[in-house]
């Protein structure tokens, strides 16, 4: 999408046929570029610039794709944003496989391997969590009570051992005991139960909720074991002393967990969770195209990388479908847009609801413009299958899995399917951590990189500021993506976060 950028001191042009350029830096208004265009109104870098006057109706176009329409006839060195450009109607074609390509699978002298944690079902672990989920938000205060316990007394003698975690949401009863949101949320429970960051689990229930650990693990499929309990509050006899009894279980869990390993395993057993939040007009330019870069080594290496954030592909959705490996996968895709189009109109809303104030503070104007920029994180390889939310993915190679966009939601849906790595851009700068998987920060200014050093990960702002090329920043993502897979702590890891990110899609009534 950028092979045609065109750089100056001031602007960024990304395409040849693009009718703006991206500001480099902040532009005054009076500013000449080297261009000789004359800047008509002060421009904050990320922001866009009209390189051509634009009338009333005509498409805005960016990525060599139309972003929206002027709202108002755009004068040559006007500032282009939310004053006079807007969504407005979009003729896409689904030209289905046209820009699907083989994928060159990597050199077998040179396989890519990283320190995992090989599980008795051949699943490959990347920490080694134990975890306390919760059925209903009513066992949450007894299942953090638990956790308290290990976090004060600490693992020292079983130091293979990453941390206790608790699950913690908002719903489990109030809700209709099957259907789409009940569905939903016991399989984003047992996705956590099963996930192989995960050695083993106690779910904790209240007892007389909707949503039965018994049936959850009925439902589910999830086997009663050493390695997996359950456990009732009011079975319990009350709050202390299912805080104490839960505490027992776990303790019986510690050596089990604590006995394994790392050792060298091949990166097809990575499956890499994409995310970006809080973007801004840089994201489309570094961050995201060089993320893509690190799919594409991921995927030639056997691996699998999965885009989600459903209404943040919207106006992009035909980039996907020219990858797709068939009619069949771009049916799928197709159908869950056309579900979120119902959705979003059954409740008052659009799918335009995005950008978020912050985006557009950080020059993005429409969602086509976001959608544009976020679907570069996919890479280039072919779309092998589409999956709902948290549902177990086999599949190798790029995968979309349907989300809303909100970023916990998202990713715990991900990492629900199986995710045991994430890699989150972003331009406003997120702090976004997930346990059990670990999250890498990538940063699509250098201004933001220094400012949030002890979150960002990588910056990918020299890619603008010293012409690095997207390929060596990809390079350099994937060997993170590898050491940190290996053990080496992410930036959000060595703050601890990732306690609260557990973000189930809640749908459907609440009763």
């Amino acid at each position: 999408m950028l092979a045609s950028l065109s750089k100056s001191p001031s602007t960024l042009k990304l395409h040849t046929s693009d009718n703006v350029a991206v500001a480099a830096r902040p532009l005054a208004k009076g500013t000449v570029t080297p261009e000789g265009l004359r800047v008509g109104a002060e421009i904050p870098q990320g922001h866009k610039v009209a390189l051509e006057e634009i009338a009333k109706g005509a498409p805005v176009r960016k990525y060599g794709q139309v972003i929206g329409f002027a709202s108002q006839a755009i004068a040559r060195g006007e500032h282009v944003h939310t004053q006079n450009c807007a969504v407005g109607a979009l003729s896409l074609q689904h030209e289905v496989g046209r820009d699907r390509r083989e994928v060159m699978k990597a050199d077998p002298a040179t396989l890519a391997t990283f320190q995992g944690l090989v599980r008795p079902s051949g699943k490959v672990a990347t920490r080694n969590y134990l975890a306390v989920l919760t059925s209903v938000n009513c066992s949450a205060a007894a299942a953090n009570g638990i956790v308290d316990r290990f976090r004060q007394r600490g693992l020292g003698d079983f130091p293979n051992v990453d941390g206790v975690m608790a699950t913690v949401h908002g719903q489990g009863c109030g809700m209709p005991g099957s259907g789409e949101g009940y569905d939903i949320l016991q399989r984003t429970l047992a996705g956590f139960a099963r996930h192989p960051n995960i050695a083993g689990a106690l779910i904790l229930g209240l007892g007389c909720e909707v949503n039965q650990p018994k049936d959850l693990c009925e439902h589910q499929g999830l086997l009663a074991s050493n390695l997996l309990q359950t456990l009732s509050i009011q079975d319990a006899g009350g709050t202390s002393k299912a805080i104490e009894r839960g505490v027992q279980l776990i303790e019986k869990l510690l050596p089990y967990a604590n006995a394994v390993k790392r050792e060298p395993v091949s990166a097809s057993h990575l499956m890499l969770a994409l995310q970006c939040g809080g973007s801004d007009g840089y994201s489309g330019i570094t961050a995201n195209p060089a993320l893509g870069a690190a799919v594409d080594l991921l995927v030639q290496q056997g691996g699998t990388a999965i885009l989600s954030e459903t209404p943040e592909i919207y106006g992009a959705e035909h980039l996907l479908i020219q990858r797709a490996v068939s009619q069949a996968v771009a049916d799928k895709l197709l159908a869950r847009l056309e579900w979120w189009e119902r959705y979003t109109k059954l409740h008052g809303a659009e799918m335009n609801n995005n950008p978020s104030p912050g985006n557009k503070a950080g020059g993005l104007t429409t969602i086509l413009e976001k959608s544009l920029g976020a679907v570069a994180k996919s890479g280039t390889t072919p779309l092998v299958d589409v999956f709902e939310y948290a549902e177990p993915i086999a599949a190798k190679g790029f995968v979309f899995m349907d989300s809303p966009g909100y970023d916990p939601c998202s990713a715990t849906g991900q990492i629900a399917s199986g995710a045991n790595i994430l890699c989150f851009t972003t331009g406003r700068g997120s702090v976004f951590g997930c346990k059990p998987t670990p999250s890498i920060k990538l940063a699509t200014s250098t201004g933001l990189y220094e400012r949030m050093q002890d979150d960002m990960d990588v910056n990918c702002g020299d890619i603008v500021d010293k012409g690095a090329s997207i390929e060596a920043k990809g390079r350099e993502i994937f060997e993170l993506i590898l050491r940190v897979a290996s053990g080496e702590k992410s930036k959000s890891e060595l703050l601890g976060i990732g306690d609260n990110e557990f973000v189930p899609w809640q749908i459907g009534a609440v009763m």
